[in-house]
């Protein structure tokens, strides 16, 4: 469907039995955001929120909720999209097959973004203050826009295709923001409208910032959407949309996408901050308050009709997770053509996305040896590790894809499991230290920065992993409540965290007690808060392993050992996976409004057979 605005998306959507109504009025407070989730944990659809307390707009939201509906929505586009994309990874395709791929021209056309300067007579004026004030959490600093398009133009090549369209959060009051006049701008590191940002800095200048917020599903998803430098998100959206992107320039200069529901524009000036957050965010914990820049709001753009579009971010799975998925299928091969060796990279989202990446690469270098180990997969680590976000991964586990041809880095435990059974841990452990990882982060020393490391397999199995504690284990003081995760996974529950001097003595303590155990079938030893939540499920075990550790700090190992700089260890390795009194708070919903949505899924309530 080329549809022209979020309206008749959502009317689609409703048509085909994918969108429901809520008619009473909702307190954009928590309670909005606790409806949502509890529909989206259901796999229920999406959601038009007809009265919103203290707005005159609407809402919608759980338009992405599941890949199924996202395929639904982009049914008559998403192959030749996906032609696009295999066209740019291997042209010589469309000169083999050209009736094939003659659909792409079409497509391409569609990608040229339109100028439409009569369309500013369907834009009324409001505030900021008038737009839904959604907060999610309870300790947010304020309400945000969680389904922003940010566009912003290089100063140095300016218009529409070589603009940058990016979903960075935005603060719409609260903290110190002047009300209605000052709204927060928060992006985290390697994000496109740093460098337009950077650029504008050097001059002295101004950035100018259009915010829009609706419009066709197709800018949104181009907003995530990971494409290469140089190429226009405006004309992805319009591929992918079948519908060229359209826009104008206001009378202050302000790029303004005609089909958008809502357009904020705004100036951000050269090192002029304000604090901005806590923020529920993506990796299931709190970012905190920090200073990111402030953008000074000009005017507020709406439609008529408009519909106003948001998110709830918490830990994965989330509506996040589906548009990851829509853009693996968008894109499939696309990385791995761009990193000789690589067969695939997957981001783990129950773990948070970037905290833990799963890759598969070739192992050639030395195919005349009768044992192989890790090599050429360690230089395609190197190129991972270098790529565009990919660059923001604290673990990253690779396998080499001749060890087991049907190995799959989308399963999780199985994935761990192959590593787990080759490794060779005195010597396939590698750290990044003193490095960049991802702004949300709060497991490393500050803000963007702490260590990665790269766990490498390849060759033989070299051992059989336990699916059993062994008998008479014997633990150190302060560790108790052994747990099997997984196969060669063993949880151990830990006194408080405390500090790393306390930390190294239990470590030493804990390593006099095992050393001299055998622990051969348990390669891995995760230190936890609760071993009986962390062992409950693999969603659990990620997520509280990779988001809780910080690898430079935190990873330690039985009878180590440091030989020429490199760290290992001869027996298991030790992930110290406990909270640190530096860490964010983790998000913990309101019971009140818990109760409040209960009731609205019992008999005759709004909810009701949905939740």
């Amino acid at each position: 469907m080329a549809y022209k605005s979020l309206a008749e998306c959502v009317s689609d959507l409703e048509k085909h039995g994918h969108l429901i109504r809520i008619k009473e009025e909702v307190d954009p407070y928590l309670e909005m955001a606790a409806i949502h989730l509890r529909v989206y944990e259901n796999q229920g659809p999406a959601l038009l929120f007809e009265k919103v307390k203290g707005s005159p707009f609407p809402a919608v939201s759980n338009l992405f909720g599941t890949l199924e509906r996202s395929k639904f929505i982009f049914r008559d586009t998403l192959p030749k999209v996906q032609q696009l994309v295999s066209l740019r990874n291997d042209p010589i395709k469309a000169l083999k097959n050209p009736f094939k791929y003659a659909g792409s021209a079409m497509s391409a056309l569609s990608a040229l973004p339109l100028k439409t300067p009569s369309a500013k007579n369907k834009f009324l004026k409001t505030s900021i203050s008038q737009l839904p004030q959604i907060v999610n959490w309870p300790m947010d600093g304020g309400p945000f826009v969680t389904m922003p398009q940010v566009y912003t133009e290089d100063v140095d090549k300016p218009g529409v295709l070589n603009a940058n369209l990016g979903m960075y959060r935005i603060q719409l009051g609260g903290n110190d923001y002047i009300q209605d006049k000052e709204i927060g701008l928060h992006y985290q590191i390697h994000r496109g409208i740093g460098v337009h940002q950077s650029k504008a800095n050097a001059l002295g200048q101004p950035l100018k910032v259009s915010i829009f917020v609706g419009g066709p599903p197709s800018h949104p998803l181009a907003a995530v959407m990971p494409l290469p430098e140089g190429l226009s998100e405006m004309t992805f959206a319009g591929a992918l949309g079948d519908r060229r992107f359209r826009y104008f320039y206001d009378d202050e200069g302000f790029c303004i996408s005609a089909d958008a529901d809502f357009i904020i524009t705004g100036t951000v000036y050269p090192n002029e901050n304000k604090p901005e957050g806590p923020f529920g965010d993506h990796l299931g914990y709190y970012s905190l308050t920090h200073p990111f820049p402030l953008m000074k709001v000009h005017n507020v753009y709406h439609k008529k009709d408009a519909i106003w579009s948001f998110t709830v971010v918490g830990r994965p799975p989330q509506e996040d997770t589906s548009f990851g998925a829509l853009i693996h299928e968008i894109t499939g091969s696309a990385i791995p053509q761009e990193i000789h060796g690589l067969k695939e990279v997957h981001a783990v989202d129950a773990a948070g996305v970037h905290p833990l990446l799963f890759a598969i690469g070739s192992e050639r270098y030395t195919p005349y040896l009768k044992e192989r180990r890790p090599q050429e997969i360690l230089t395609i680590a190197n190129h991972i590790l270098g790529k565009n976000q990919l660059s923001l991964a604290k673990y990253l586990f690779i396998a080499a894809k001749e060890d087991d041809q049907q190995l799959s880095t989308h399963h999780i435990e199985d994935f761990i499991k192959h590593l787990l059974e080759r490794i060779d841990l005195t010597r396939d452990i590698h750290f990044y230290t003193n490095t960049t990882i991802d702004t949300l982060d709060y497991s490393g020393d500050g803000l963007n920065s702490g260590s990665k490391v790269v766990i490498a397999a390849a060759g033989d199995k070299k051992r059989e992993l336990w699916n059993e504690i062994p008998e008479g284990l014997k633990l150190s003081d302060g560790f108790y409540q052994p747990k099997i995760a997984m196969p060669g996974v063993l949880v151990l529950e830990g006194n408080k965290y405390l500090n790393p001097e306390k930390t190294a003595a239990e470590i030493a303590m804990l390593n006099m007690s095992l050393i001299d155990q055998d622990l051969a079938g348990l390669p891995l030893i995760i230190l936890a808060d609760d071993a009986a939540f962390t062992a409950e499920t693999i969603d659990n075990l990620v997520w509280v392993a990779f988001t809780r550790s910080n690898p430079a700090a935190d990873v330690y190992g039985i009878n180590d050992f440091t030989i020429n700089k490199h760290w290992g260890c001869k027996g298991s390795m030790i992930i110290d996976a406990r909270k640190k009194p530096h860490h964010a708070p983790e998000l913990i919903r309101e019971e009140a409004v818990e109760a409040k949505i209960n009731e609205m899924g019992k008999k005759g309530g709004a909810l009701f057979g949905v939740i």
